[in-house]
């Protein structure tokens, strides 16, 4: 038998045995070595790359702007002196020309207060019926009992009715009950009412009367009071509320 190896299939048992591992070792070592080597050598380019300074140039484009026309200097006829500096002083500010005082108006005058009113009996004659305007009256004409918002005054048939005051007529109208009525406005809300006159008054509506001017005449005009004697309603209304006449009327009928 021969015992005779050969180096290849001694190397062949070292690599099946023990040797095997050396050689993975060996493998991975060289593996490692080629990575580190290659790592560096691209690392070292990069490095070399960053390293050198950027160069180039930039043009900058400039518009040439246009030449400044050449202005043409004025060249003086001849030689002259030098004009001196004349100062033209200020224009001299006027002071404006005092305004005349405003002469004081007159102070209006006070207006004259309006004199007080003068009252008289309308008729000289007796109070047949007084003012009743929160009791009831006796109408003897309607059979009833009403209110009274005046006087009846007897006098006899066409006897002059005088106004009582002075005041403006504001009214001449013909009332169902109380006939031809004349109505004189005396101002401040007093109004005074003349009934059962004669058809035609002697005064019209807008007229001025005076105390005692003559306003027409006694009647028998009034329906409601015909059944007494000749008489004059009177009547007297303060802001359109009968008052009482008694009130105005002086006690002395002269």
């Amino acid at each position: 038998m021969n015992n005779k190896r050969t180096w290849i299939e001694k190397l062949s048992d070292f690599i099946s045995g023990k040797g095997f591992y050396l050689v993975v070792l060996i493998c991975v070592a060289a593996i490692a070595l080629s990575g580190y080597y290659l790592i560096q050598g691209v690392r070292g380019g990069l490095d070399d790359v960053l390293d050198q300074p950027v160069s180039g140039s930039a043009a900058i484009r400039e518009t040439p702007s246009a030449a400044p026309t050449p202005r043409p200097s004025v060249k003086p006829a001849g030689p002259s002196a030098a004009p001196s500096a004349k100062v033209t002083p200020p224009p001299a500010i006027s002071a404006p020309p005092a305004s005349a005082a405003p002469a004081p108006s007159a102070a209006p005058a006070p207006s004259a207060a309006p004199a007080p009113l003068v009252f008289t009996w309308p008729v000289k004659g007796t109070v047949a019926a007084g003012f009743a305007v929160e009791t009831l009256a006796y109408n003897e004409t309607m059979g009833d009992w009403r209110t009274h918002s005046g006087v009846d005054i007897t006098a006899e048939l066409g006897a002059k009715v005088l106004s009582t005051a002075n005041g403006t007529v504001s009214a001449i109208y013909q009332d169902d009950l109380m006939g031809t009525v004349v109505e004189i406005d005396h101002g401040g809300g007093l109004v005074s009412q003349y009934a059962n006159l004669a058809e035609v008054p002697t005064v019209s509506a807008g007229d001025t009367v005076t105390t005692g001017a003559v306003i027409g005449s006694v009647g028998r005009t009034a329906a409601a009071e015909s059944g007494q004697a000749a008489h004059l309603h009177f009547a007297m209304y303060q802001d359109g509320s009968p008052v009482d006449p008694m009130d105005y009327l002086p006690e002395n009928q002269s």
